[in-house]
């Protein structure tokens, strides 16, 4: 029985590491739909077509446009009020980063993460 990718959920992935896209499309690649960019930018450029991922999972701390700007104009915007947001980052005080933020965030993991954690966060999420 072939399986039926259209229902398959879409996740924008947003990072400025090749190491960590590659990563992420290793682990989520077989269960959902990625569209990869790399800068806040490339991903606005994208939203503003029209595309509605399911879930975008963000790098908190990228060059020029950040993950918190991404998100913070997603959520202004109310087009993407609803979608879930993962943040990703190497900070150290993330946890109080993303409490201090003016906007939900759903979920958020520290770099190195465990794959098993952020795919169980995921389909809390959106499944």
């Amino acid at each position: 029985m072939e399986s039926n990718t259209t229902n398959r959920k879409q996740i924008l992935v947003v990072d400025d590491e090749l190491s960590i896209l590659r990563l992420l499309t290793f682990i989520l690649s077989a269960d959902y739909d990625l569209v990869i960019k790399k800068s806040g930018i490339e991903a606005i450029s994208w939203l503003e077509e029209g595309n509605d991922p399911n879930l975008i999972i963000s790098d908190l701390m990228m060059p020029y446009f950040d993950g918190s700007t991404l998100i913070r104009n997603l959520k202004i915007s109310g087009l993407y009020r609803d979608t879930p947001v993962i943040l990703l980052s190497g900070a150290e005080d993330l946890e109080d980063k993303v409490k201090n933020m003016p906007f939900k965030i759903d979920s958020y993991l520290e770099k190195p993460f465990n794959p098993a954690i952020l795919k169980s966060k995921i389909a809390q999420l959106i499944n």
